[in-house]
Parts: C-alpha cells; structure tokens; sequence
C-alpha cells in the first residue's frame, strides 16, 4: 500500500519477501528476531575496538538501509503524514541505537537490555489502573535494585545510556504501530531506517573517520546490520501484523533473558546469581504486563 501526492492509497501485490515471511509462523518470527538482535549486539561489541560504539551504530544503520532500500524499493509518494511517521520513526531508531551501544560500550549485554527493556515495559503499564499492573511494576523495580548489586562495579553513566535506550525504544514501540498502520510490507521500515542512518552516519564519520573503510571492518558492519536490524526489524513488522500486540509482548519479554545468555556465550560476561535474578524479575514483570493488556479492537 503506497499514498500518491493526493493522499490516496494504493494496493501493492506482496512480493516474494513478503511471500517468504507469510509462510512462517509468527511466533517462530519473533524468537528469531530476538535471538538476532542479541547476536548482532554480540558481534557489535567486538566492533567497539576497531571504530567505536558511534561508528559501530554508523555502520550498521548505513547497511541497514542500503539493504531495506534495495529489497522493498519504497515509494516515496507519500502523503504528509505518513511521511510524519516515517521521519518520526528514523530519528527514534537512530537515536535508540546510539544510546544502547554507549551502553553496551560500559555495561554488559545482558545488564543493558535488561534496563533498556523499562521502556517497553513502561508502555505496557502506562495509563493502567489494575492493581496487578502495580505488583509488576514493582517487580520491574525490584529487579532494575538487583542489577546494580555489584558494590560500584557497574559504570553508572551505562546504566544511564541503557534507560535512555529504553526511552527511545518505548517511543519507538508507539511510533512503529503507527507506521505498520500507514505502510505496507518493508516499504516503512526501510524508509525510516534511511532516516536513522541520516541522523547516525555523521555522527560516526566524525567519531571514527577513515577506520569505518577498513574491509574487516565493513564486513563485521553488515553482519551485525543483517543480524541486528534487517531481519529482527522484518520479523517485528511482519508478526505484529498476524498476532496480539499482548502475545507479541510476552514474546519479547524473553529478550532480557536471551541477551544475558548470549552475553555469557559469545561475550562471556558472566553475571552475578544477583543479576540473573534481576534479569528474570524484569522477564516476568514484561510478560505479566504483557498478558494483562486489552488487545485493541
């Protein structure tokens, strides 16, 4: 579906993307996109050596882009406020993404999602007035006290990057509904993200310079697009299309958890018994809110 200059909406036939991802079932999409991105987050930590947490979010938005742009080929005939939501949603993307990885430069991944995951969380609950929606807002609390138990260990301006994220990431969740309601299959999402690669890019040019050109370097900055925003992005705005944003919610809830394991296998950041309990009260606090929430008719 594309709006021409009148404001008018046509109808696109799916392509074979599309097609592809309408044969998988969507809970299969949303486990996938997640263990995606925590493997992407993965590979991007080891980038941070080489150019930098604003040169690792620099390339992978700039592949990210290149990547969606040639696959969706969008049209850029959009009516005014579609073309609101789009630059609405490039400039969250761009700005969730800076802020994570100067978080994930301090503190380790399962910690920096584990906090970035208040942000979805938080509009789950908002506007709620179920006294269960309270237990698990404290429950968020009591596991967000647990993360910092580590006696100063944790670098606090992290913790600051990470809600940040979350922040970005809840309006994120607002503004990528409105997006999936105004465009069609990729053609949104690969227009935002050429948005967030614009508020990105200069950043990590200035930050990094001539180290973004190295070929390793380049080849690591398209795994972790492919792996951390082409495909989880695709899957997001596909499942969200075919289930309850509820059952889609508690899905995500798992994120947390998957990131503090990936964290330990690939990264090897071990957390304390402390933190994997603070990870798990947060999993539950997302999934009970999650389950608690009215679908919208």
């Amino acid at each position: 579906m594309t709006s021409t200059d009148d404001g008018r909406t046509t109808t696109r036939a799916p392509g074979a993307a599309g097609r592809a991802l309408g044969a998988v079932p969507p809970t299969a999409l949303v486990l996938l996109g997640i263990v995606s991105v925590q493997l992407g987050s993965a590979v991007a930590k080891q980038l941070f050596d080489a150019v930098g947490s604003f040169g690792t979010v620099a390339l992978r938005l700039f592949f990210a882009a290149a990547v969606l742009l040639a696959v969706w080929r969008p049209s850029v005939r959009l009516d005014r406020r579609t073309w609101a939501v789009v630059l609405g949603y490039g400039v969250t993307l761009g700005l969730m993404n800076l802020c994570f990885y100067l978080s994930l430069s301090r503190i380790p991944l399962g910690i920096a999602v584990t906090v970035e995951f208040l942000g979805p969380l938080g509009v789950a609950l908002a506007g709620s007035r179920r006294w269960l929606d309270a237990f698990w807002a404290l429950l968020a609390g009591a596991g967000v006290v647990l993360l910092t138990e580590g006696h100063g260990e944790l670098d606090v301006l992290g913790l600051v990057f990470a809600l940040g994220a979350g922040l970005f990431w809840g309006l994120y969740i607002l503004v990528g509904a409105a997006l999936g309601r105004r465009t069609t299959e990729g053609d949104g999402l690969a227009l935002g993200m050429g948005v967030a690669a614009l508020v990105a890019v200069p950043v990590g040019v200035a930050d990094s310079g001539t180290a973004l050109l190295q070929p390793g370097v380049l080849l690591a900055g398209l795994g972790v697009a492919l792996l951390s925003s082409v495909v989880p992005y695709s899957l997001d705005l596909e499942a969200l299309r075919r289930m309850p944003p509820r059952v889609f919610g508690i899905l995500m809830s798992l994120e947390p958890a998957m990131a503090a394991l990936i964290g330990l296998l690939v990264l090897g950041e071990a957390l304390r018994w402390t933190q994997w309990l603070a990870v798990l009260c947060v999993v539950a606090a997302s999934a009970g809110a999650a389950r608690g929430t009215r679908e919208e008719t």
